[in-house]
């Protein structure tokens, strides 16, 4: 026993000692400076990189925050959908033939499960001391292959997405009110409502709201198009047109 290093063993040298390597020391007062008490000293340290975290966070929250959408609508079938970033690769592979349709079960469950799978029984299944990468040529490449796979499917999932329409379909409008039993408004969800929504707030296409419309235009935009709405969308007779035409004219006036 030796004053302020605590207790000393002796080994036995009968007992082979096949490798050192992951044997910690026995006494760490001999490294002074490179060890210090977990309470306060490392607790007050690791809360102090917390709240720099916390305060860079909450500067990005305020700078940038979370867009909002307007009210979802189940009946609307014009909508894109997008999830959150980190879902980005998952929705890019229901987009691809062999795991949509009748194989997207493919894609929903059978390879999400392999993945989580393999992630759980990594440790039995790979058991080796070694921790370079060059050594574990298996493991490496599988973990290589997974994250290549991600980004790429990220990527592939932003730059083929319509983010123009997505903002129109998702920006909030004004809402009017207005006689649903007019017959114009019957001609308008039969004819219109599917692109420019049940209340001509948007869908497909843009909102009729505040803008100000003339009948004229509206009959000539209803069967001879224009910009992005085809010709002939309108069915019916020239005074159901004129009724549709007073309808969207006087809503859009609103």
């Amino acid at each position: 026993m030796h004053r302020g290093k605590g207790m000393k063993f002796v080994g036995d040298s009968r007992v082979p000692v096949k490798s050192r390597k992951f044997i910690p020391p026995k006494d760490y007062s001999e490294y002074p400076g490179k060890t210090e008490a977990f309470l306060p000293n490392f607790l007050l340290k690791e809360w102090m990189v917390g709240a720099v975290f916390l305060v860079g966070f909450m500067i990005l929250t305020i700078a940038d925050p979370a867009p909002l959408e307007k009210e979802a609508d189940p009946t609307s079938s014009g909508y894109i959908p997008l999830p959150d970033w980190y879902f980005l690769f998952l929705y890019q592979l229901l987009k691809y033939p062999a795991a949509s349709g009748q194989y997207k079960v493919i894609g929903t469950v059978l390879i999400p499960g392999l993945a989580a799978v393999a992630l759980l029984a990594a440790p039995w299944l790979d058991r080796g001391l070694e921790r370079r990468p060059i050594k574990r040529p298996i493991a490496t490449l599988i973990m290589l292959l997974t994250f290549v796979s991600m980004i790429y499917l990220t990527w592939e999932s932003t730059v083929s997405h319509n983010w123009e329409q997505a903002e129109q379909q998702g920006k909030i409008v004004q809402t009017v009110d207005f006689d649903k039993s007019d017959p114009g408004y019957k001609l308008f969800s039969q004819n219109c409502s599917s692109c420019h929504g049940e209340n001509l707030e948007g869908a497909v296409g843009p909102s009729l709201i505040g803008k100000n419309l003339d009948p004229a235009m509206v009959k000539k935009m209803a069967t001879q198009g224009g910009g992005q709405m085809p010709a002939g969308v309108f069915k019916g007779s020239d005074k159901d047109l004129d009724a549709l035409a007073k309808f969207v004219s006087d809503v859009s006036k609103k």
